[in-house]
């Protein structure tokens, strides 16, 4: 095992891209696979838009209809979330040690 420095993504890919791919792979709708869920066709959107998380719930209901553990879509939340909160802390970082310069050129 590396014990160098770990790289870690530039992006924060929400799980719901990956639902999408799915979905579409099998040839389902999201109004199918809300129908199927027992939940609304926004909260099954929202989540592939990327606007709303994967909860447990919401994992075990797309166990139940797509046949995918529900630990697979937690994973994926956690690790979108933790990117997202990585970038945030990157680009809070980067501005810390490179302030702007207000008033410059004026």
């Amino acid at each position: 095992m590396s014990r160098g420095k770990r790289v870690w993504p530039d992006v924060a890919i929400p799980p719901g891209a990956t639902l999408a791919e799915e979905i579409e792979t099998r040839g389902m709708s999201q109004a199918e696979l809300a129908r199927r869920m027992g939940r609304p066709i926004q909260a099954v959107n929202e989540i592939i838009r990327g606007k709303k998380a994967i909860t447990a719930e919401t994992a075990l209901g797309l166990e139940d209809v797509l046949g995918t553990p529900a630990h697979f879509w937690l994973r994926l939340e956690a690790d979108h979330q933790l990117n997202v909160a990585r970038l945030a802390r990157g680009r809070r970082t980067r501005r810390a040690a490179h302030p702007a310069s207000a008033g410059v050129g004026r």
